[in-house]
């Protein structure tokens, strides 16, 4: 089963990294709030360039004068399940130590091109359907 990290990043601004084992990479959302564990509250998860898989068990201190100076530790992992995947819509169920159940990360079509420029916005949050059965 593919496996989910969500690490906290103490970088410029606090952040959570979500990334998804997927497609030989951990596609990467930078998320400014911590994942919701409630159903229909809804995060903006900046898409961000996939990192290598080896980057799901990191914790540590990226120096200064790198990019994303600062602390990262990892605030949950754990594996996934995909119910369904499109260009603009993916849909799993998330197995980890903190956040379990049905998630949706849905890519954001609204506002101004000049405003979302070489912006990729997306919403992440949790359904209120019920678990899948099988974990």
């Amino acid at each position: 089963m593919p496996r989910f990290v969500i690490q906290e990043h103490h970088a410029t601004k606090l952040h959570y990294d979500f990334r998804l084992e997927m497609d030989g990479a951990l596609k990467s959302w930078a998320v400014p709030k911590a994942p919701s564990k409630k159903a229909d509250i809804k995060r903006l998860a900046i898409h961000v360039e996939d990192h290598q898989l080896d980057y799901i068990d990191f914790e540590g201190e990226i120096e200064e004068g790198s990019y994303g100076a600062g602390a990262v530790k990892i605030w949950d992992s754990g594996t996934y399940e995909i119910e369904s995947k499109k260009n603009d819509k993916i849909v799993f169920f998330l197995h980890g130590k903190k956040l379990e159940g049905r998630y949706t990360l849905l890519k954001m079509k609204w506002g101004l091109p000049r405003q979302r420029r070489g912006k990729d916005q997306w919403l992440l949050f949790k359904t209120k359907s019920e678990e899948k059965a099988t974990k």
